[in-house]
């Protein structure tokens, strides 16, 4: 009997202390005072490249909100697409930018995605990057030119 109340007491306990701990969470930020990222564009297209061409870009924004900008994170769609977002705070007023490289080493039309999560409302930005990539014009080291094996008429007629 004394196993069974003290086991009852306990579970009682854990209930009382979870239910203490949920009340005293931290609640969502004030929509009113949050940050805001506002970019110049959420779209940068890179037009035709060459093969191997700068890759480099960079999403420019501001914080039109009233408290300062937290990048907690920024990711490519792939691994082709490295995004690097600014470490520091953003304070209201101030603009700053997404650095990002697309690695041109890739031949053909891209379209791609940059997913970035900060403390802003909303909570998270997709932007995308676009282009072209042409094909290496000089052949690679070692390699040799395709030929067309030449046909012959059958003989005899």
């Amino acid at each position: 009997m004394k196993k069974l109340l003290l086991s009852v007491t306990l579970f009682a306990g854990l209930l009382v202390t979870g239910s203490l701990k949920a009340q005293t969470s931290t609640t969502a930020p004030d929509p009113a005072n949050a940050p805001v990222m506002k970019f110049e564009t959420d779209t940068i297209n890179y037009g035709t490249l060459p093969h191997n061409a700068d890759g480099y870009r960079y999403f420019k924004f501001t914080n039109v909100g009233k408290q300062p900008l937290i990048i907690t994170e920024a990711h490519g769609s792939c691994g082709c697409t490295v995004p690097t977002p600014p470490t520091e705070p953003i304070g209201p007023g101030q603009s700053s930018q997404i650095k990002v490289h697309y690695a041109t080493d890739r031949v053909g039309a891209f379209t791609k995605t940059v997913t970035v999560t900060s403390n802003a409302v909303p909570g998270t930005k997709v932007l995308v990057i676009k282009g072209t990539i042409l094909p290496d014009p000089t052949p690679a080291p070692g390699s040799t030119p395709a030929t067309t094996p030449a046909t012959t008429a059958p003989a005899g007629k």
